[in-house]
């Protein structure tokens, strides 16, 4: 009853985990995609980068399209990664290279 049970038993439990993880491995690949998509959906609007805010934007429409994979839908991921992710990043990308970005430079009182 002493530190070699407790020690047993909790081994015990992480193994125990452990073979849950294994036997439901679609579903921790799908909450770690939720999680990549969400973080990088709020990346979107925290950016102070445009171009950065764009290739956020085509990290959640490219986990969007797994998560349609994920549901078995594979016509609406490929359309998905077609459409969203090939043109719709690709014009925006494009909109923002040739936008002309002024430079602000602010005056420093010191000097």
């Amino acid at each position: 009853m002493g530190i070699d049970k407790i020690l047993g038993d909790i081994w015990g439990s992480i193994t125990d985990f452990g073979g849950y993880l294994l036997n439901n491995l679609d579903m921790v690949a799908f909450l770690v995609l939720a999680v990549i998509t969400i973080l990088s959906a709020i990346f979107v609007v925290i950016s102070k980068e445009a171009v950065h805010s764009a290739l956020y934007l085509a990290l959640t429409f490219v986990c969007v399209a797994a998560t349609y994979f994920f549901l078995e839908a594979e016509f609406i991921g490929v359309i998905q990664l077609m459409v969203y992710v090939g043109a719709i990043m690709i014009m925006f990308a494009f909109c923002i290279m040739l936008t002309r970005r002024e430079i602000i430079v602010k005056e420093d009182d010191s000097e």
